[in-house]
């Protein structure tokens, strides 16, 4: 019973949760990214380099020409594709700047109390001079308690010590 619950507790976090999102909408986008690339972005570019396919672009291990990787595969000679690892990473660098977008809006909709990060800020304890969290309102290592006093003049919170 213990294992299962530990289970289930893993699965209903919501960085599991997230993650499993994650990896089903980047296989949706991945055919998506592979048309957009293939079919849309680099025949442009094969124009610009005088009407050729960029996937077709190779290197031929044995020395001979061939008229396309095609033919050269046909015939069994090992060939360097840099034609398709251009693709490939074209392909890469769109999915990684969509997935980014799409993050940096998530992170736009959340409440500010909701960031991750805000959390994960530190102060320092002005007692025994360790990094301790930001909201902290007792200092993990020396165990002070830390009051935050009224604003002054110049506006800069001043803690004290009980």
């Amino acid at each position: 019973m213990g294992l299962f619950h530990e289970f289930r507790q893993f699965t209903m976090r919501g960085s599991a949760i997230d993650m499993g999102v994650g990896v089903v909408l980047g296989a949706a986008l991945s055919s998506f990214i592979d048309s957009l690339v293939r079919d849309i972005l680099l025949p442009p570019v094969g124009l610009l380099y005088s009407k050729m396919n960029i996937e077709n672009l190779y290197i031929s291990l044995n020395g001979r020409t061939y008229s396309s990787l095609a033919e050269a595969q046909e015939a069994g000679v090992a060939t360097i594709n840099y034609g398709l690892f251009i693709s490939a990473t074209i392909r890469f660098l769109i999915i990684l700047f969509v997935v980014f977008l799409v993050v940096r809006q998530i992170n736009r909709w959340k409440k500010p109390h909701q960031h991750p990060l805000e959390s994960m800020t530190k102060k320092e304890c002005p007692y025994c001079c360790l990094s301790i969290p930001n909201k902290a309102k007792i200092c993990p290592h020396c165990s002070s308690k830390l009051e935050k006093k009224q604003k002054e003049e110049n506006n800069a919170p001043r803690w004290r010590i009980n």
